[in-house]
C-alpha cells in the first residue's frame, strides 16, 4: 500500500473486481455467453472492416464511418477482455490500480469515440438525403479522414486528466468493485475525500459528448424527417427513410443501455448489485454485437461484400 498523509488514506496496489454478484460459483457457465459474444464482437466488426478495407466500391462516406464505428467497439471490447475472461474462467479477480486506471482510460476513450462516430453518421445521413447530387463534394475523403483524427483526439485529450484526478484522491481502504472491469462511474464512489471537482469534470464529459452529440443526433433526425416529408413521391420517402434504418439501429443499441446504467449509477442506490452488473455488460457488450449484425442484413453493399468475400474464398477451396 502507498502511504499517504494519513494511515487511513492511501492508493490501494490493486482492486478486486467481483463480476456479478452473487453468482460466484457460476463463474465458469457465464463464461460460455462471454466467450461467445467476444467471437461475435471480433469475426463481425472484423469482417466488416475487411470487406470495406478490401472493396475499392466500398471507400465511400458511408462505409468509413461505419468502419470507425466498427473500430470504436472492437476497442471497447477488447479494452474489457483481460479482466472479463480473466475473472469467469480463471478467477482473476485482482487488478493492480495502474493497469484499472488505464482500462477506463480506453473503455471510457472508445465508447466516447463512438458515441462522436454515430453523430458524424448522422450528418452523414442528412447529407445524403437533404443533397444528394453535392454529397461527394462536402464529404470528401479528407474531410472523413480529419473528422475521424479529431473524434481520436477529443476522446484522448477529454479522458486524459481522470486517471491524474483519481489518483490524487484518497482511498481509505475502498477497493471492491461491482463490475468485471474498471468505469470511472463505479470508481468515484470509493474514495473517501472530496469528489467534487471528480463529479463536475465527469459531468463535463458526460454532458460535452454524449449530451451533445446525442441532442445533434435528434436534431439530424428531426432535419431528415423534415426533408424526407417534402420528398412528393412515397416511393422516394421509403427509399431516403431506408437509408437511416441501420444507424437509427445502432443509435438506440449504444444509447439506451447507456442512459439506463447512468440512471442505476445515480439513482439506483437500492438497486440489486446484480442488476448493475447486468445493465453496464449490456452497455458494453450489446452495441457491438448487434450492429455488425444489423448491417451485415441490412446494408445491401455490406451484405453483397460479405457474400463476395466467402464466394471467393469457397472457390479457392
Amino acid at each position: 500500500m502507498k502511504n499517504s498523509n494519513s494511515s487511513l488514506e492511501f492508493l490501494p496496489t490493486t482492486f478486486i473486481l467481483i463480476g456479478i454478484p452473487g453468482l460466484e460459483a457460476e463463474h465458469l457457465w457465464i463464461s460460455i455467453p462471454f466467450c461467445l459474444m467476444y467471437i461475435i464482437i471480433f469475426l463481425g466488426n472484423g469482417t466488416i472492416l475487411h470487406v470495406i478495407r478490401t472493396d475499392t466500391a466500398l471507400h465511400q462516406p458511408m462505409y468509413l464511418l461505419l468502419a470507425m464505428l466498427a473500430l470504436a467497439e472492437v476497442g471497447v471490447s477488447a479494452s474489457t477482455l483481460p479482466t472479463v475472461l480473466g475473472i469467469f474462467l480463471f478467477g482473476i479477480t485482482e487488478i493492480s490500480f495502474d493497469v484499472c486506471l488505464f482500462q477506463m482510460f480506453f473503455i471510457h476513450s472508445f465508447s466516447i469515440m463512438e458515441s462522436a462516430v454515430l453523430l458524424a453518421m448522422s450528418v452523414d445521413r442528412f447529407v445524403a438525403i437533404y443533397s444528394p447530387l453535392r454529397y461527394t463534394a462536402i464529404l470528401t475523403l479528407p474531410r472523413i479522414f480529419g473528422t475521424g483524427a479529431v473524434m481520436g483526439l477529443k476522446s484522448i485529450m477529454l479522458m486524459a486528466p481522470l486517471p491524474m484526478l483519481l489518483r490524487h484522491l484518497p482511498f481509505c481502504g475502498h477497493n471492491v468493485l461491482s463490475h468485471s472491469y474498471c468505469l470511472h462511474p463505479n470508481l468515484i464512489h470509493l474514495p473517501c475525500g472530496d469528489i467534487s471537482i471528480n463529479n463536475i469534470y465527469g459531468l463535463f464529459i458526460v454532458t460535452s459528448t454524449f449530451g451533445l452529440d446525442s441532442l445533434l443526433i435528434v436534431i439530424s433526425y428531426g432535419l431528415i424527417l423534415h426533408t424526407v416529408l417534402s420528398i412528393t413521391t412515397g416511393e422516394g420517402r421509403r427509399k431516403a427513410l431506408n437509408t437511416c434504418g441501420s444507424h437509427i439501429c445502432a443509435v438506440l443499441a449504444y444509447y439506451v443501455p447507456m442512459i439506463g446504467l447512468s440512471m442505476v449509477h445515480r439513482f439506483g442506490h437500492h438497486v440489486s448489485p446484480w442488476l448493475h452488473a447486468m445493465i453496464a455488460n449490456a452497455y458494453l457488450f450489446f452495441p457491438p454485437v448487434v450492429n455488425p449484425i444489423v448491417y451485415s442484413i441490412k446494408t445491401k453493399e455490406i451484405h453483397r461484400g460479405i457474400v463476395r468475400m466467402f464466394s471467393e474464398k469457397r472457390a479457392r477451396v
